[in-house]
């Protein structure tokens, strides 16, 4: 990728505040090659485009899931091989692998979103038992 201007690109502290992580996972998903930036100013500070900023969405996405980091990793590395020129034989063996990612992502959301159901019945008999112990006192 070539460089682009300082001015259109996020430091890391700018990309933190934004996406609601800490430097600290920044830097870590940098280290182990995760989110590595896309520039670096002259001060040695990390810069990161639209497009980083879009692939930590996509991260967070998937640790929101519970997947572990190096499930992170292979998705992305999926998702980052469909755009490289492919024999069909390979691109029909990554549209599988990413089809299996999509498949077990909506099960996941599905375990996810019936725990919040949950959550929320706990809630509102809580609230209820407040109200009740309030009208009695």
């Amino acid at each position: 990728m070539g460089r682009r201007s300082c001015a259109t690109m996020l430091k890391i502290g700018e990309l933190a505040v934004r996406a609601g992580v800490s430097l600290r996972t920044l830097r870590h998903y940098d280290t182990i090659g995760l989110l590595p930036p896309s520039g670096c100013s002259e001060g040695g500070c990390r810069l990161y485009t639209e497009d980083d900023y879009q692939r930590l969405q996509s991260i967070q996405g998937m640790k929101a899931l519970g997947w572990s980091l190096e499930r992170v990793t292979e998705v992305l590395h999926t998702l980052t091989e469909l755009e490289a020129p492919l024999t069909r034989t390979g691109r029909t063996a990554l549209l599988r692998d990413l089809s299996a990612h999509t498949f077990e992502a909506d099960q996941q959301r599905g375990r996810l979103a019936e725990g919040l159901r949950c959550a929320d019945r706990l809630i509102e008999a809580l609230r209820q038992g407040q109200a009740r112990a309030t009208e009695v006192a």
